[in-house]
């Protein structure tokens, strides 16, 4: 089951509390106060990790609590410190406060940690009271209580290529065709009801390159306002670096205009925010072996006015895709240039 969202308690552990006692030894007449410091509680720390890829373990564990420190003892002996708790989340969870909103980490690379609740320290024992004119004394501290926080954990997909468009606009057809990817496929809309990986390789060696393509399920007129499967998916292509845009062209999906659908789309991704509608984009037109003529050539002028690069394809008959797969990764490559130099 893909979870992408949750919501958790964290608790640190309480640091153990300072001991009260003294030396009562042979030959140490005068032993004094020795009593030992309570330990650290454990911490709550987060890891990401690239063995999971969903936060199914969150949604039915939602208290996390770390370790106590054990108290003091005599003879001046500190307590065990309590054990630190670490929880795996996959690589792309961004960790929230739930209570302020403040995001408290995003986990973009694999093996990063980070204390997400704080132990508690442990109590003073009576040792540390002790001075030249109270030099048998019985204060002690009581261990200090480890933090505790409301979290809302938010996994955002890491791709480089994020496919949009109508449910039933051939999304899910064109990830099985150029990538090992298995979604869903059939005649109906909305049979992607999560996203769908794939992993895209163009190229020979040694000048292979590859990259990672989201199906992301339909959108319609409205989803930002909960329409349809609504915006839940949208974040999953915040991070991605290209856009794909699926247009049907055929006569199949029932709407009379591809321009409007175009444009629908556009105006649902500007709404989400977050910068959506200023990513880079290619517009395609699907199912051209069943192509309205008229629908496909208006499309084509729309995304000529917006100086947006178009291509046609039919995953059916496998036209067109392998030019696209290739101007694809051009562009990704491009991308991930700039972002190094």
């Amino acid at each position: 089951m893909f979870i992408d969202e949750a919501k958790i308690r964290v608790k640190a552990g309480d640091g153990g509390n300072g001991c009260m006692a003294f030396r009562r030894e042979k030959f140490v007449p005068r032993g004094g106060p020795s009593g030992g410091d309570g330990g650290r509680g454990g911490n709550v720390i987060m890891e990401s990790t690239q063995r999971h890829n969903t936060l199914i373990f969150f949604r039915y564990n939602p208290e996390h609590k770390g370790e106590r420190g054990e108290h003091g003892l005599g003879s001046n002996c500190t307590g065990k410190d309590g054990k630190d708790i670490i929880l795996q989340v996959p690589v792309g969870t961004a960790v929230y406060d739930q209570e302020t909103g403040e995001l408290i980490h995003d986990f973009r690379l694999p093996d990063e940690r980070v204390v997400i609740a704080k132990a508690g320290r442990g109590g003073r024992g009576n040792q540390h009271f002790a001075t030249s004119t109270h030099q048998a004394p019985r204060e002690h501290e009581p261990g200090f209580p480890g933090e505790e926080r409301m979290l809302r954990l938010e996994l955002k997909v890491l791709a480089d290529v994020g496919l949009v468009g109508f449910p039933n606009a051939g999304k899910s057809t064109l990830i099985s065709r150029i990538s090992a990817a298995k979604p869903k496929i059939a005649d109906y809309p909305f049979t992607t009801l999560q996203p769908n990986l794939g992993v895209v390789s163009v190229g020979e060696e040694p000048h292979e390159q590859s990259f990672v393509v989201a199906d992301i399920p339909g959108l319609i007129e409205g989803a930002h306002l909960g329409a349809g499967l609504g915006t839940q998916f949208l974040r999953h292509i915040e991070r991605t670096r290209l856009l794909v845009h699926l247009v049907d062209v055929s006569d199949a999906s029932g709407r009379p205009d591809a321009v409007e659908d175009f444009k629908v789309i556009l105006k649902e991704l500007e709404s989400f925010g977050h910068g959506l509608d200023e990513k880079p984009m290619i517009v395609v037109a699907t199912k051209i072996d069943s192509a309205n003529p008229e629908k496909l050539k208006k499309l084509k002028a729309a995304a000529k006015r917006r100086k947006l690069d178009f291509y046609e394809i039919s995953a059916v008959t496998g036209q067109g895709i392998e030019a696209l797969k290739y101007a694809i990764g051009a562009k990704v490559a491009e991308y991930k240039a700039a972002e190094i130099g």
